[in-house]
């Protein structure tokens, strides 16, 4: 963490509500996440703190947060109601494989949420350790259980918009938890007040790229068909970007087709279609994909059948 970063965050020891911090162990553009103990039962929490730094900053007290200036303020305040809105519907999803939103307030001059803390191995870590090469019993083990999560958070009108292998962590038997939903976007929320995006290289796609883009379901699956690349290759894939002007990818289903179904590839590919509307535009039709049945190769023409197509071509003819 550097200096700057230290400067913004609350110190270890400081009292949010019910909470003491213990260390910052995350955050963004938009928001700081720290790990936390509850005060009185010592139950450890995550703790996400809005805090733009664009549009704020925090007092000499290092308690108070405030808007940088007048200009600001009116963007400052309408995130803090969107962040409140956004914790208040995601208070309300319960899913085991979604990190739980326990309870969320107002405090400091912005608002906090407060999250389950999950105990097991980040996936990027996981895959940096096997140098990708994770196997497909893994991938469809971790996945339809996310993908199941993500559905119920697109049935709630939100998209997360920042998945990738970082924001994924594995429990014991392989049981994954989506976290960090700091960038979580309503679908038909306005977007005059947001002044940024939250942007992975790689694992967004270009519609979030994209001044006024139109972000959906499909956008997060572009993330998902992401992650899963790299859990093969162990490399993040090129920036959405560089994809749209002259794509330097290798299709999965020729680069890996030798110790992977056709199947998953395939929709690994039909995932990250840079055109948005040449994903699949929901999780069902991923899945679908996904357990698509391989259809066998086409067996070589035999000996006999060869020389019969020979045989009936013009020139062989005497």
């Amino acid at each position: 963490m550097s200096e700057t970063e230290s400067h913004h965050s609350l110190k270890p020891g400081t009292r949010v509500d019910n909470y003491l911090i213990e260390r910052r162990i995350g955050g963004g553009g938009f928001s700081l996440v720290y790990l936390a103990r509850e005060a009185d039962g010592g139950q450890q929490v995550v703790i996400k703190e809005y805090m733009p730094h664009k549009l704020a900053c925090r007092d000499s007290d290092g308690l108070t947060i405030r808007p940088r200036d007048k200009q600001a303020s009116d963007h400052f305040v309408h995130g803090q109601r969107l962040f409140l809105q956004e914790a208040s519907t995601l208070a309300k999803i319960k899913h085991p494989n979604i990190v739980e939103v326990v309870s969320f307030f107002r405090a400091n001059g912005t608002v906090y949420m407060v999250m389950t803390y999950e105990k097991g191995i980040n996936l990027q870590d996981y895959i940096k350790r096997h140098n990708g090469n994770l196997s497909e019993k893994f991938i469809r083990t971790v996945f339809p259980p996310l993908l199941d999560g993500l559905k119920l958070l697109h049935s709630q009108g939100l998209l997360h918009l920042d998945i990738k292998p970082g924001n994924i962590y594995i429990r014991s038997g392989g049981n994954p938890v989506l976290l960090d939903f700091g960038a979580v976007h309503h679908m038909r929320q306005t977007r005059q007040y947001q002044t940024a995006q939250v942007i992975t290289r790689g694992f967004a796609p270009v519609e979030q790229n994209l001044q006024g883009g139109y972000v959906g379901p499909w956008s997060d699956i572009y993330a998902i068909g992401a992650t899963m690349r790299t859990c093969i290759d162990g490399n993040s894939p090129p920036a959405a970007e560089e994809r749209r002007l002259e794509d330097p990818m290798k299709p999965a289903v020729a680069a890996f087709r030798k110790n992977y179904s056709r199947a998953l590839l395939a929709a690994i590919d039909w995932a990250m279609e840079v055109d948005p509307l040449m994903r699949p535009q929901n999780v069902d039709e991923l899945l679908e994909a996904m357990n698509k049945e391989d259809e066998p190769e086409p067996a070589p023409p035999s000996d006999s059948v060869l020389g019969r197509i020979a045989s009936s071509l013009p020139w062989s003819r005497g």
